[in-house]
């Protein structure tokens, strides 16, 4: 079913850019003293392992797999080393990221309400557990405002 596969393509897409975004952050902070550094950690192998599991569903059900644009990747890595470079503070870090997973969670819900009488149970239920992971995130990085 189409639809089912847009919803897992969707959770691709958004763990994809999400580990590439947090690979890129976690590599401008290396030389730097920040306490966050071990939560980045934990959140990039979470979206890691979102990434392979719906990669898997995907081709399980043979559909195309596309990651983000370069160009896309490319804004989010000079926009990330922009914010590091003019405040690497662990507040200023978790705000940056507050305001970009809930970004995701946004589109994750808008597409729940547009698939939702379309996709089957267990793949809406993953797209649910998905923005639950998105929001725990939030409130996890919540400590370093």
């Amino acid at each position: 079913m189409k639809e089912n596969n847009e919803l897992i393509l969707h959770i691709y897409q958004d763990s994809e850019m999400s580990s590439f975004t947090l690979k890129k952050l976690m590599n401008d902070l290396k030389e730097k003293d920040n306490k966050i550094k071990k939560l980045l950690e934990d959140i990039f192998k979470q979206y890691e392992e979102w990434k392979e599991k719906s990669k898997k569903l995907l081709q399980k059900e043979n559909a195309e797999i596309s990651n983000n644009s370069i160009i896309a990747k490319m804004m989010a890595g000079s926009s990330i080393k922009k914010e590091v470079d003019s405040d690497n503070s662990d507040s200023a870090i978790a705000d940056m990221l507050i305001k970009g997973i809930s970004m995701g969670t946004i589109d994750m819900e808008k597409k729940i309400s547009e698939y939702s009488k379309e996709v089957n149970k267990a793949d809406l239920e993953l797209a649910y557990n998905f923005k639950k992971f998105q929001e725990e995130i939030i409130e996890s990085l919540k400590q370093y405002l």
